[in-house]
């Protein structure tokens, strides 16, 4: 799932650059626009529909952070 998000925000950025799951996306450039794109992003490759509390800095600082959110919002819509 990381491997996938990672790609995502590569188009989202529109960049080559090497990102990890723990890269700060921020200073990549992720901006407020950029969450929104990604956003809907997520939404379509992954089916998954995120709650407006969910969009904050903390929640879309990593991959690997958006991926934790991402395996908890899959979890909870399989209970």
């Amino acid at each position: 799932m990381e491997e996938e998000l990672i790609e995502l925000v590569r188009e989202v950025l529109d960049t080559e650059e090497a990102l990890t799951p723990q890269s700060d996306l921020f200073a990549a450039g992720l901006d407020s626009m950029g969450i929104m794109q990604l956003l809907l992003g997520i939404e379509d490759r992954f089916g998954v529909a995120m709650d407006p509390a969910d969009l904050s800095r903390e929640n879309f600082s990593t991959v690997a952070k958006i991926a934790a959110l991402l395996a908890e919002k899959k979890s909870a819509a399989s209970l």
